[in-house]
């Protein structure tokens, strides 16, 4: 039997289910082929290209070559799972000027200032599936304290974010496929409010963190909902910058301009090309007034946890 790891839900990078032998070196044999044909079909000014780049990626994983212009600062763009980082992270690839060549969508530590842009998961105190591991986060919030890296995390209120994951990770063991968000699956929320009503005992499981949410697959089990919300407390403690992704859909501008602020970027506004979040905010307001369950589960939260949410910014009404 073989794991193949992997780092975020974008690109594949979390823990995918064991395959037999046999079955997985014909998988990854195919997957070369293919690779290998997609590269040999390229015009040969692109294969050049992808060559280079491979060698440029390669060089910085060990440390031989590590871009680094002026006062850089490493930037760390950072979210947990159905947070709105990967939508932050497309609007800086397209508009952050010359540093959008340094993006890695990837999480490294180095020891001094870089160039570069990492995004990715992480957690700082609790050991999650798919998220870089709290040993690898503490070397990031040593390094923005010690002045030479930035820490940019993305939230957003976590109560939508519980019901993204759910459907996430729902999906991902039933099909073998992840989904960016809930609109891929449910194109009225009505839908999404019935079938939460008709598997809440599989949701609340999730939610509470369970083990055997997660038993057909290898590896450790994703955030509880507790451990989610004190993980976005500790963020907000230990960040740079904090974004909320609602404040993205009233103002995109204004909260893109925190991060050109904090990565030190003269913007052009001109050609500056911002689009709002395709996320609805504060939606699990409507699932709870349709789906009775959710809403005794809100009411029966802990108070710990309640707390943390008013700290963080959030309420559970709204």
């Amino acid at each position: 039997m073989s794991t193949t790891k992997h780092n975020n839900i974008e690109q594949r990078y979390f823990d995918l289910p064991t395959v037999a032998s046999a079955g997985g070196w014909v998988s990854r044999t195919t997957s070369a082929f293919h690779k290998v044909c997609d590269f040999m079909g390229k015009p040969h000014r692109e294969q050049i290209a992808s060559l280079r780049s491979r060698v440029t990626l390669a060089c910085e994983d060990v440390g031989w070559s590590i871009p680094h212009t002026g006062k850089d600062r490493t930037a760390y763009v950072i979210g947990l799972f159905g947070s709105g980082r990967w939508y932050v992270t497309q609007m800086i690839s397209q508009n952050i000027g010359r540093r959008a060549k340094y993006v890695r969508y990837k999480i490294r530590f180095h020891p001094s200032p870089t160039s570069l842009i990492y995004t990715g998961h992480a957690t700082i105190k609790h050991v999650s599936r798919g998220q870089q591991p709290p040993a690898v986060t503490s070397c990031i919030l040593e390094a923005v304290r010690s002045g030479f890296a930035d820490l940019i995390f993305i939230y957003r209120h976590p109560l939508d974010s519980l019901l993204t994951n759910w459907i996430c990770w729902r999906t991902y063991i039933r099909g073998n496929r992840m989904v960016p968000g809930i609109s891929l699956i449910y194109k009225k929320r009505e839908d999404l409010c019935a079938d939460l009503e008709q598997n809440f005992v599989e949701f609340k499981s999730f939610a509470e963190g369970r083990a055997d949410f997660f038993a057909t697959l290898p590896g450790p089990r994703f955030l509880s909902f507790e451990e989610f919300v004190e993980e976005t407390e500790l963020y907000l403690q230990a960040a740079t910058l904090a974004l909320r992704l609602e404040d993205f859909s009233v103002d995109p501008m204004k909260e893109f301009s925190k991060i050109a602020d904090v990565m030190s970027v003269d913007l052009e506004l001109s050609r500056l090309n911002l689009t709002s979040p395709t996320t609805t905010p504060y939606s699990y307001l409507e699932v709870k007034e349709k789906v009775s369950p959710f809403r005794h589960f809100i009411r029966r939260l802990g108070d710990d946890t309640k707390r943390r949410i008013e700290s963080i910014g959030y309420g559970t009404s709204a």
